[in-house]
């Protein structure tokens, strides 16, 4: 499965903008466009491990849940 970088908008867009093979590659672009970013660029870069691009943004766009502390 590939990995996809993608730009996420402040209105929840998503803009992929590169697919990599290797973990490695598509983390260090991922840091690289984080590092390029103007500090008042409200833009997020992700990453993330998914079978295709509707995947990854379904992943993407899906709100989480924080876990409950407590006894399990």
């Amino acid at each position: 499965m590939p990995y996809f970088v993608y730009r996420i908008s402040p209105e929840r867009k998503l803009t992929l903008i590169e697919t990599f093979a290797k973990f490695k590659v598509a983390k260090d672009f991922a840091r690289s466009l984080r590092a390029q970013q103007a500090n008042d660029d409200r833009n997020v870069v992700r990453m993330i491990f998914a079978e295709d691009p509707k995947k990854a943004q379904l992943l993407l766009s899906d709100k989480r849940t924080a876990k409950a502390d407590g006894d399990d």
